[in-house]
């Protein structure tokens, strides 16, 4: 059952365990009448309009149916979830006609005249009159006759009609031969069945693809189950498959406003799906133990109003909550996306990382936009969910997001915080553009150790003063590896796993309120299916990631000699002065790639090589490796099932006595964007690999670059560096060069 906090306050917010499907919607009728086929002539001989029969048509024709920044040690390994599969392919073969026929039920009593018992009455009798009203109604007759015509090819031809036509001026006279079909119908009285009389289904005439008739909302009834299936059916599609089935002709206009008439009865309305918001939470509860799922809604000047209007929406899936602390890894990033639609917001999401580096989705919600307030809420729900203090020295990651660095300060304030290095580089990239510097900044932020740090930023400020600095303004602790601590078992940094989590649930965030989170809860779902697919390809105590980053250091601790000190201590030296102490006993190393991601470093494997000299030595190299790698504690964290939910007619009813109501509409500007917005990073490496792109294959055409004025477009050297040909360094050409040889800064 759902519980509402403090309904008579300003605020309200709604808290429990539920489920999810869509609901029963009211399907819109077209305001638009059938009109009859311009084909077809209709003789009406009594006085009154027949709407039976119409309604019997109507009844009878339903029943016809990234260049810039790579952490190459963290390349995020996620499974490959196809979502295509929600939406399958639509068979050719549909059956169905565009001819109406009219069927006639038989009764199973007629009326029939006795004209024996007729014939001895009088004129003024009360049975002469029950005869006359008996005669007149059988005499409500219709007549349909189609009113195509056919070219007379012969002259004087039977049934041909001399007509006159206006053409440039002059008359013409042409014949014409009207078609044969026609249809004769009665009925007795209005309530009775039509019984047909006559009919002649031979068609002569020219057939014509113009049809009133044929309106969106008729064509939204045919394509239902095809827009069910494939929602991405594209618009030519439909115009074809109604123009070779069933010999219709319509407009590419008519059959957009037909297929949204049939999505919006698919996905549901959007106004309406928020009055079915809080069943759908007591669903999602009831077939997942321990989710939380909070709303909550707008101050209202009224308490005792009866509606409340959305604000804002939480949801962490018991499953996924108990899988991440499975994980052993506290790590999770933030990031938020846009919603579309006619009642925008942002989708924020809480990801982490599994034990193969793949992505691990923990909470999502729905708020009203990306600011300090709505991260506090989001984070403090959070927190509840995973017992996290204010005293908590959680790992979060994100991008410099102003409103979401406040609230994590705030929450948080002992965490550590992570600033993803590629959002860094875009804002340094707007004033130096040119890839040395995105070089100095790498360096930089992958140095493990505090010395090594301080000398390649030296080394950087000696290149570039004012960069530099503009880089100092931002602690190391944020974007450094060197000032990070080892309790996330990771040195990410980059927040590639909320990037690819968007990216997954891009086609989700264009659905109404309910549709977006089903949509979102299915990808979850299939997602722990494919990964227990990719563990039973899984051989070694390790799961792959960890096995190929051991594998890669055991090949390059060849190359490094390791001497012994007689206690748990080793020296370890290696080229280019690379020497650093490993101690067995803490499991630690000098170089801190041990202890940052849990994993024997090259040296400490050199010590193990040297170790395995003394045959009382324990040479088992997974004990040193954190148990975080290990394949048991993978497959644990996917243990967790995300469960299915039933359909919309069966969730249980909400005892809310408030009615939820959407959110302020807001009015987008032009037309709605389904691509994500691009930083102004990517869209310069896009172009440099367009640009470089264009050499390549001129280069491998053996041709020469040509002028523009040609035909050919020239190759840009915008934003590539150039080399000195004096002093041989990059970033100017000779003709600038202030001297020869030695470091030249840049100004």
């Amino acid at each position: 059952m759902e519980n509402l906090i403090g309904s008579d306050d300003d605020n309200a917010e709604y808290e429990g365990d539920g489920e999810s499907e869509e609901g029963n919607q009211e399907y819109e009728e077209d305001d638009e009448s059938q009109e009859s086929d311009p084909n077809f002539e209709e003789y009406d001989e009594s006085e009154n309009s027949d709407p039976e029969y119409e309604e019997d048509e109507r009844q009878i024709e339903d029943e016809d149916h990234m260049d810039d920044i790579m952490d190459v040690d963290n390349n995020i390994q996620d499974v490959d979830v196809d979502m295509g599969d929600f939406t399958l392919n639509v068979e050719s073969d549909v059956e169905g006609s565009c001819i109406n026929v009219v069927h006639g039920n038989e009764p199973e009593d007629m009326e029939v005249i006795n004209n024996e018992e007729f014939e001895s009455l009088d004129e003024g009798s009360d049975q002469d009159r029950e005869r006359r009203a008996l005669i007149k109604n059988l005499r409500k007759e219709k007549r349909e006759q189609c009113r195509g015509v056919v070219p007379v090819t012969n002259k004087g031809q039977v049934g041909s009609q001399a007509t006159t036509s206006k053409r440039k001026g002059k008359e013409l006279k042409t014949q014409k031969v009207t078609c044969g079909w026609y249809i004769h119908a009665s009925r007795s009285n209005p309530e009775s069945d039509w019984f047909i009389r006559t009919l002649n289904q031979t068609h002569t005439c020219l057939q014509t693809r113009k049809l009133r008739a044929c309106t969106a909302s008729l064509i939204s009834k045919k394509i239902f189950d095809q827009v069910e299936a494939n929602p991405d059916i594209p618009l030519r599609a439909i115009q074809d498959h109604f123009q070779k089935t069933y010999q219709v002709g319509v407009s590419m206009d008519k059959v957009f406003r037909a297929k949204d008439k049939a999505r919006k009865h698919i996905t549901g309305d959007y106004t309406k799906q928020y009055e079915l918001l809080r069943d759908y939470v007591l669903e999602l509860q009831a077939t997942n133990p321990d989710t939380t799922v909070k709303i909550d809604v707008c101050s209202k000047p009224n308490p005792d109003s009866p509606t409340r209007q959305f604000r804002r929406i939480y949801v962490c899936l018991g499953p996924l909550k108990k899988g991440f602390k499975a994980c052993l890894r506290d790590l999770l990033g933030f990031d938020g996306a846009f919603m579309k639609g006619p009642f925008p917001g942002q989708v924020l999401s809480a990801v982490g990382l599994d034990s193969n580096n793949g992505i691990y989705p923990l909470a999502y919600g729905i708020v009203e936009s990306e600011n300090t307030e709505s991260w506090k809420w989001f984070l403090d729900n959070l927190g509840d969910d995973l017992d996290l203090g204010r005293n908590s020295n959680f790992t979060f990651i994100s991008d410099r997001q102003k409103g979401l660095h406040t609230a994590v300060e705030q929450i948080f304030p002992n965490a550590e915080h992570r600033y993803c290095i590629r959002h860094i580089h875009d804002n340094m990239r707007k004033r130096w553009r040119q890839t040395e510097y995105r070089d100095h900044l790498w360096r930089c932020a992958s140095a493990t150790t505090i010395p090594e740090f301080e000398h390649l930023m030296k080394e950087f400020s000696q290149y570039d003063k004012e960069a530099c600095e503009w880089l100092k303004q931002i602690p190391p602790k944020h974007w450094a590896r060197s000032h990070f601590s080892g309790r996330a078992v990771s040195d990410v940094l980059i927040s590639n796993m909320c990037e690819v989590f968007n990216g997954k649930i891009e086609k989700g965030r264009d659905k109404p309120v309910i549709g977006c989170l089903e949509f979102i809860r299915e990808y979850l779902m299939k997602r722990i299916c494919n990964v227990m697919k990719e563990m039973k390809k899984a051989k070694g105590p390790l799961t792959p990631t960890a096995t190929d980053i051991l594998a890669a250091r055991k090949t390059v601790a060849s190359q490094y000699i390791a001497r012994w000190n007689g206690g748990d201590k080793y020296q370890v030296t290696g080229a280019l002065q690379d020497q650093h102490v490993v101690d067995v006993r803490n499991k630690t190393c000098t170089c801190r790639k041990w202890e940052l991601i849990g994993i024997p470093c090259t040296h400490a494997i050199a010590t193990l090589n040297e170790m395995s000299k003394d045959p009382e030595a324990e040479l088992d190299i997974y004990k040193w490796v954190h148990k975080v790698y290990f394949l048991e504690t993978w497959k644990k964290a996917y243990s967790f099932k995300v469960e299915p939910i039933k359909g919309r007619s069966m969730w249980p009813k909400s005892e809310c006595p408030t009615k939820l109501i959407p959110p302020p509409h807001r009015t987008q500007v032009g037309r709605p964007k389904k691509k994500r917005r691009q930083s102004e990073g990517e869209r310069l490496s896009k172009k440099q690999k367009a640009s470089q792109g264009d050499g390549v294959n001129a280069a491998q055409e053996g041709g020469s670059q040509k002028p523009t004025n040609d035909g050919v477009q020239k190759l840009s050297r915008k934003h590539i560096s150039v080399t000195c040909s004096k002093c041989k360094n990059k970033g100017h050409n000779s003709r600038t060069c202030k001297g020869q040889g030695g470091n030249q800064s840049k100004k």
